[in-house]
């Protein structure tokens, strides 16, 4: 999420960074865009900017220009079909924290799972973009259904439809979720239920402070 990647990241984290330059894009794109109806607002707003601009106001600095860069083939699909399989989980436990489960998704292998591989290249990760995406305490992405499954484990089952290239490639594939409270105490910086006990930081954020020590 993007609280957790600007407050429990270090300073020059590529996740940290990347997670800036989008609200950047993000800001510069929204107050050009109300310019005309809001004049006065948007140039406010552009003066305050916290990083350097092209121009000396926002009516200077010329119409929308969203760079191709943003467009990736597949990023897209991935971020839907990573939402789809998230909702079926949390449709399951309504009113409940997320954070304090775990998850493993079972995808057979094909374009789905490739996908998901975009966002998280580890078996299982508590820092993915994919376990950003679930909200949960840990996300574990597997190709077949694991030999050793508690028998009191909430299964859900869905199916997700792929559509790329404008159509040209469409393909339904099924998904299992595997939901497991997590064994997990919660971590006293990040919040998140990855540390050992309550009272000691997960290894992410003792990674973080050893480095902020060092500095």
């Amino acid at each position: 999420c993007v609280s957790c990647r600007l407050y429990c990241e270090e300073e020059k984290d590529p996740k940290r960074r990347s997670c800036q330059t989008v609200l950047a894009e993000a800001l510069d794109i929204v107050v050009r865009s109300f310019a005309p109806i809001l004049p006065h607002l948007a140039e406010e707003v552009f003066q305050y900017l916290p990083y350097k601009k092209d121009s000396e106001g926002v009516f200077r600095s010329g119409w929308i220009k969203a760079s191709s860069g943003w467009k990736k083939p597949g990023t897209e699909e991935a971020i839907e079909g990573a939402c789809a399989i998230r909702d079926s989980f949390l449709g399951s436990i309504s009113g409940k924290n997320a954070l304090e489960y775990e998850v493993v998704i079972v995808i057979e292998p094909g374009l789905l799972f490739e996908l998901m591989e975009v966002l998280q290249t580890e078996e299982s990760s508590s820092v993915s973009q994919l376990n950003e995406i679930m909200m949960a305490s840990q996300t574990t992405l597997l190709s077949e259904f694991p030999k050793e499954t508690p028998a009191d484990a909430n299964i859900i089952k869905g199916t997700f439809l792929i559509n790329l290239e404008g159509g040209d490639i469409r393909e339904e594939s099924s998904y299992e979720v595997i939901i497991l409270p997590t064994a997990k105490a919660r971590c006293p910086r990040c919040r998140r239920y990855t540390a050992p006990s309550p009272s000691t930081p997960c290894a992410r954020c003792i990674t973080v402070l050893a480095g902020k020590g060092s500095g």
